[in-house]
C-alpha cells in the first residue's frame, strides 16, 4: 500500500504551489470553490489526512505524525517549498509544518484556527471522539454530525441547507467503521494541545483568517495565534461561522488571493 496521503493537484501547472489542509471532517473535495479562483494562477495541491476518507493506513493520536505525513507528501511530489493554508484542524498542522520546517513554507494562511485548544473545546472534542469510537463498534455514526453541525455552521446555514445536512447524516451513518476510528484518533491528537512554544519560529509572511462568530475557536485565540507569530496579519470575516472555508467560499480565496500576491512578491518559491 502507497503510503502517501491521498492527494489532488490542479490548477496553474506552471503557478506556485500552495498546498491546502483540511478540517477534521473534511475531505478534500470541500476547497473545490476555493481551489479553483487559486487555481487560475497557483498550482494547488489538496489531501486528506490519514484517518480522513481517501487516504490510506491509521491516523495517528499525535499532531507531529500528521505534520510528518505533510512533508512527505511534499517530498513524493518534488516540492520544497509550498504556500500553505489550513482550516480547522488543518490550520493547526499548518501552523505546526511552518514552525517545525520553516525552510519548507514561503506563506502561511491559518483560517478559523487557535493556538491552543481550550478545556471548554475540549470537552466537546472528547463528546465527539466518544460518538465516533461508539459509531466504529456499530452504533449511530449521524450522532458525529449531531455534536459536530451546531458548533460548526451558523445558525442561517443549517436551516438554508437543513434537508442536505440531513442526507449527509444519513450517508456518514452508512461510512466504514475505519473513518469513525480515523476521525477519534484526529480529534485524540487536540488533547492538551498548545501550539504557544513553537510559534516564535514560523519566519514566513503570515495571514490568521478568523471568523467572527467561531464557536470552536474564539476570536481571542485567533488573535493570540497571530500576536505570537512574529509579522503576522490578522484578519477577521465578521459574522462567519467555523465553517467559513464552506460557508464563504468566495471570500475566503478573495482574502486568500490577494495575501498569496503579497507573499509571493516578498519570498517567491
Amino acid at each position: 500500500m502507497d503510503p502517501t496521503l491521498a492527494h489532488r493537484v490542479t490548477g496553474n501547472p506552471d503557478g506556485p504551489p500552495v498546498l491546502l489542509l483540511n478540517g477534521s471532517m473534511m475531505t478534500m473535495g470541500a476547497w473545490e470553490p476555493v481551489a479553483a479562483p487559486l487555481g487560475e494562477t497557483y498550482r494547488v495541491i489538496r489531501c486528506d489526512f490519514r484517518g480522513q476518507l481517501f487516504s490510506p493506513g491509521e491516523a495517528e493520536p499525535h499532531l507531529e505524525a500528521h505534520t510528518a505525513d505533510v512533508a512527505a507528501l511534499l517530498d513524493a511530489l518534488g516540492l520544497e517549498r509550498v504556500h500553505v493554508a489550513g482550516t480547522s484542524f488543518g490550520g493547526l498542522v499548518a501552523v505546526q509544518f511552518a514552525a517545525l520546517h520553516p525552510e519548507r513554507v514561503a506563506s502561511l494562511a491559518a483560517i478559523a484556527t487557535a493556538d491552543r485548544v481550550e478545556p471548554d473545546f475540549w470537552e466537546g472534542s472528547a463528546r465527539v471522539r466518544e460518538a465516533a469510537l461508539a459509531a466504529a463498534v456499530g452504533g449511530d455514526g449521524g450522532q458525529v454530525l449531531d455534536l459536530i453541525l451546531p458548533a460548526t455552521y451558523s445558525p442561517g446555514y443549517l436551516a438554508a441547507n437543513a434537508e442536505l445536512l440531513a442526507a449527509h447524516r444519513r450517508q456518514t451513518a452508512l461510512l466504514p467503521a475505519a473513518w469513525y476510528r480515523g476521525i477519534a484518533a484526529i480529534i485524540s491528537s487536540l488533547e492538551g494541545l498548545d501550539l504557544g512554544p513553537v510559534l516564535s519560529r514560523i519566519q514566513c509572511p503570515t495571514l490568521v483568517l478568523a471568523a467572527g462568530e467561531d464557536r470552536m475557536f474564539p476570536l481571542d485565540r485567533s488573535r493570540a495565534l497571530a500576536a505570537a507569530i512574529p509579522g503576522a496579519r490578522f484578519e477577521e470575516i465578521p459574522g462567519g461561522s467555523h465553517a467559513i472555508v464552506i460557508e464563504q467560499p468566495e471570500e475566503v480565496a478573495r482574502i486568500l488571493l490577494d495575501f498569496l500576491e503579497t507573499a509571493c512578491r516578498a519570498t517567491p518559491t
